[in-house]
């Protein structure tokens, strides 16, 4: 009976996986891919699978030098790419980051023995999250944090654009970038590398990430651009305890409707590769999902693309998660859950596993020539067939000015006022001004992780542009003090803190006219990043309130990854800027708003938390914020927030009036358009983001307090009115009910831009059964 239970299983598989073979794909290399995988063994085809770290095939200590940091060990190289066939490579060596010609030189030698092998070329990836990350002079713009808060569709793409450019100058074809998971815990240790915790935001700038990276056609991705990946698919930013890895319990109406949702869309626009998540999402582990990967992305989806894991994340079913014996078993979970791509990355014994898997029957043939299909499909669409390594030489604007302006201007419209009461900003040139905080004169804390560096520590080391908040708060002023008051432990934990010396900036403030503390967080990523207290740390917040005594007025200038909490020093403050991880020119940009050259025009793209245990988000429901009796028992639920999603201050003003839209009355297929005017009422030049919420006001499941449908940014000089149009699908303003069904039902809609109100009515109700919503 067991053996006869183990033959229908496979039959099932194998019949599951070819009917997941059927995706449509309009790529012209599909008789070109049947006929080599016609000719390639078994093992050929498991090595394509395979995706190993650098580091593997290194031979020493890997100590970096002034010539070359790194020797290729011949005799691991022959193993991975002539033994096992290796398909793929990813990072650099010893966490350090190359030059243009290390990397040829790295690159080339893999591809000569991979062609030579095989015949295949090997695909190389990459986190180039804000620019290439481990290319020495690369090109640092905004995380994308910073890169949401410019509310800037043009600026995202084209600074994209740049990134693939010197990411494939540096022969590195595949960028494991955007990441589109939502950032709606401020606690987690990687919300500065989202869009925001708003699903439409995100959607928005994963598209002209796509196109930035990719380019016009993904069938024909050039030498000046690279493959995007999707990450983390899906559900990965909302862990219960706001700790990186953990699991996460969405309710199928928010895994839908918010966190499917960005995938959906950059699919929709032609992404050409998937990560996985790395946690568990409603007790399953991702990795180990077949509805996850299989079904919802790759069937329901049409995904002809490849779907690769995390770091390590097969070998977690085994070792963290326990849902497999051994590694050999998690790697059968994961391979028949749909995954094409295993990031090993060390584990050389994985292509063993796999061989014997499938001669054991218990991964089919065709799931394995499925994932095989795929990579070689990328790699045909990448041209690495017929250019598997580039000349460097041939990328003149690798480090231009032409791309590092693109970064400076990305950074210019990040910068977000939060507060500036008494108009105390900008500064001016003759004022006698106090610089101090951790955040004040280091690189490394305006760049943050995955900079030269996966945590970021090697920044001083290697970046060229040297100036900090101080230096260029001192071109602009002439009597500067520094004092820091407190310093970051460089080389020990993120968290860690050391030469407090509070007075001595005390002492500092009697010569002063103004403190400009420069307080934040040091940098992180992933796991290292977990907090346990959201609020700031306790020694930067007594340095302000030590400074607030002594009567001077205090600029905070925020540069932090998350929004720590400042409930208790921002009453002590008279101005408020938060700057992110504002990238290489974040220093430079930031002096420039505080002494008046650029008028800020950074909004908010994530709810800003006043108390560490009061989270929440713009688009609450209804229960959450409420103020009324019921008889004499108070059901209050105020919100208590230190600012909200879409603030963001300016040097001048801006009034809204006439907002119209062409149908009141609408059906589900309907396009709606919607005008507003909006005036420049202050004295100078400015630039605004026009923000369109909609609510429903009634639904057959609480409806969302409100929620972003449209965005446009503006510059405006002072009188000038424009008028400003932005389209809405009717279907847009659907929601998902507790089926996993998107609905749009009649009743009434308020639609808000500004201070501007419209009522409108859905006259007919729908249901969508593709996740498309056509």
């Amino acid at each position: 009976m067991k053996k006869a239970f183990k033959i229908v299983a496979v039959i099932a598989l194998t019949i599951s996986f070819l009917s997941c073979n059927k995706e449509k794909n309009n790529s012209p290399y599909e008789d070109r891919i049947e006929k080599l995988m016609a000719k390639m063994t078994l093992e050929e085809k498991v090595g394509q699978t395979a995706q190993f770290t650098l580091d593997v095939m290194g031979e020493g200590e890997n100590v970096y030098s002034s010539h070359f940091p790194f020797k290729l060990d011949e005799m691991m190289l022959k193993d991975v790419l002539e033994n096992r066939k290796t398909g793929s490579i990813l990072n650099t060596a010893s966490n350090t980051p190359l030059t243009l010609e290390e990397w040829h030189k790295v690159v080339s030698r893999i591809q000569e023995i991979a062609m030579e092998a095989t015949g295949i070329p090997v695909i190389y990836g990459i986190d180039a999250i804000h620019g290439t990350t481990y290319t020495q002079q690369a090109t640092f713009f905004p995380q994308q944090i910073g890169q949401a808060a410019t509310f800037n569709r043009e600026l995202v793409r084209n600074g994209a654009q740049i990134t693939a450019y010197e990411t494939r100058a540096s022969n590195l074809p595949w960028n494991f970038s955007p990441v589109l998971d939502l950032g709606r815990n401020p606690s987690w240790p990687r919300i500065w590398e989202t869009y925001g915790e708003d699903v439409f935001l995100i959607s928005e700038m994963g598209k002209e990430v796509i196109r930035g990276y990719q380019g016009d056609d993904r069938n024909a991705v050039d030498k000046y651009h690279v493959a995007s990946c999707l990450k983390h698919y899906m559900g990965y930013g909302t862990s219960v305890n706001g700790k990186d890895r953990t699991p996460a319990n969405i309710p199928i109406t928010d895994l839908i409707e918010k966190h499917y949702e960005p995938f959906v869309k950059a699919v929709e626009a032609g992404a050409l590769t998937v990560m996985v998540n790395s946690g568990i999402v409603n007790g399953e582990s991702v990795h180990a999902s077949y509805k996850f990967i299989s079904k919802m992305l790759k069937q329901d989806l049409n995904f002809d693309g490849v779907v690769v894991t995390d770091w390590q994340d097969i070998n977690n079913l085994y070792a963290r998660d326990r849902i497999a014996k051994d590694d050999k078993e998690a790697i059968k979970i994961a391979i028949n859950a749909g995954i094409d791509m295993a990031m090993v990355p060390y584990d050389i014994d994985y292509t063993d596993y796999f061989i014997e898997l499938v001669n054991e029957g218990q991964i089919p043939m065709s799931r394995l020539d499925d994932a095989v299909r795929r990579i070689l499909r990328l790699k045909f669409r990448l041209g690495l067939f017929d250019n598997p390594v580039f000349d460097y030489n041939i990328y003149d604007k690798f480090a231009s000015e032409e791309h590092k302006s693109a970064a400076r201007k990305t950074a210019e419209e990040s910068i977000t006022l939060l507060k500036n009461d008494k108009d105390i900003l900008p500064l001016s040139a003759d004022q006698r001004i106090l610089v101090t905080g951790p955040n004040a004169n280091s690189m490394r804390t305006l760049q943050g992780g995955w900079t030269l560096s996966w945590q970021g520590e090697k920044v001083e080391r290697f970046i060229e542009n040297k100036n900090t908040f101080l230096t260029s708060i001192k071109s602009h002023a002439q009597n500067v003090e520094y004092i820091p008051g407190v310093s970051y432990k460089m080389d020990g934990a993120y968290w860690e803190e050391e030469n407090i010396d509070i007075s001595k900036a005390v002492k500092a403030v009697q010569n002063v006219d103004v403190i400009v503390a420069c307080v934040g967080e040091n940098t992180y990523t992933e796991k290292p990043g977990d907090l346990n207290n959201l609020s700031l740390s306790e020694n930067q917040q007594n340095l302000i309130i030590a400074l607030a005594e002594t009567g001077k007025p205090i600029v905070l200038v925020l540069n932090s990854g998350r929004p720590r909490t400042i409930a208790n020093i921002e009453p002590l403050s008279q101005a408020i800027v938060q700057t992110y991880l504002p990238g290489t020119f974040g220093g430079e940009v930031t002096a420039d708003i505080l002494f008046g050259e650029i008028n800020p025009s950074g909004k908010l793209p994530y709810t800003y938390p006043k108390h560490p245990n009061s989270l929440m988000n713009y688009d609450y429901k209804p229960a959450e914020n409420r103020t009324e009796m019921q008889g004499a028992y108070d059901y209050g639920a105020v919100q208590d927030l230190q600012f909200g999603f879409g603030h963001g201050l300016s040097y001048t003003t801006f009034v809204y009036s006439n907002l119209t839209v062409d149908k009141t009355d609408f059906e589900p297929a309907d396009i709606l358009s919607f005008s507003v005017d909006v005036t420049n009422t202050g004295k100078i030049a400015g630039k605004e983001t026009v923000l369109l919420f909609s609510s429903d006001m009634y639904a057959s499941i609480t409806p969302d307090n409100r929620r972003l449908r449209g965005f446009e940014k503006i510059n405006l000089i002072p009188g000038e009115t424009k008028t400003v149009q932005i389209t809405v699908k009717a279907s847009d303003l659907a929601f998902v009910n507790l089926n996993g069904e998107w609905v749009l039902e009649e009743g009434e809609f308020k639609v808000q831009v500004g201070s501007e109100v419209v009522m409108l009515t859905a006259v007919k109700s729908n249901k969508w059964t593709n996740a498309f919503r056509k």
